[in-house]
């Protein structure tokens, strides 16, 4: 019994990603994306794969986790409360960046407000101005097709 308490709070922990499959190492996309942040000096880097891990098990665009932080924070740079994405206009306080990830990506994927909608309307919700949505959508395009998902991940 004392295991499975101990089973409990590990799978809990926002740190320990739960997943089926890990991203490989060769897949394009996190190839890009360490990249991307690498080429900026950008701290998220070390996120690349936890970027799109949160996004293939919310089924979100594999660029959107990515290009958010870069514009919210820098790519982690200027990042209150382990807070990359602005969440919440910044309010929001994350135990760690990992943990604002996975929520993150969770709530854009499965609340109400988000899910369902194309990326012009989601992004409309995430923050009205259209200069934002621009600005997104820029680093989006800077990263690669969304077409870049190797075969059998969706």
């Amino acid at each position: 019994m004392v295991a499975g308490l101990f089973a409990a709070q590990k799978a809990a922990d926002p740190d320990i990603r739960q997943v089926d499959v890990a991203v490989n190492q060769t897949d394009p996309r996190l190839i890009r994306v360490k990249q991307f942040f690498v080429e900026r000096d950008c701290p998220a880097h070390i996120y690349a794969e936890d970027f799109i891990t949160a996004a293939d098990q919310n089924d979100l665009d594999w660029r959107l986790l990515p290009s958010i932080s870069f514009i919210e924070s820098g790519g982690g740079k200027e990042a209150a409360n382990n807070n990359i994405f602005g969440w919440d206009n910044c309010k929001e306080r994350f135990r760690s960046h990992r943990e604002g990830i996975y929520l993150v990506a969770s709530r854009l994927g499965t609340w109400r407000m988000y899910r369902h909608k194309s990326l012009d309307q989601l992004l409309k919700v995430y923050n009205p101005r259209e200069e934002y949505s621009l600005a997104v959508k820029a680093v989006m395009n800077t990263l690669g097709p969304a077409s870049l998902v190797p075969e059998g991940v969706f």
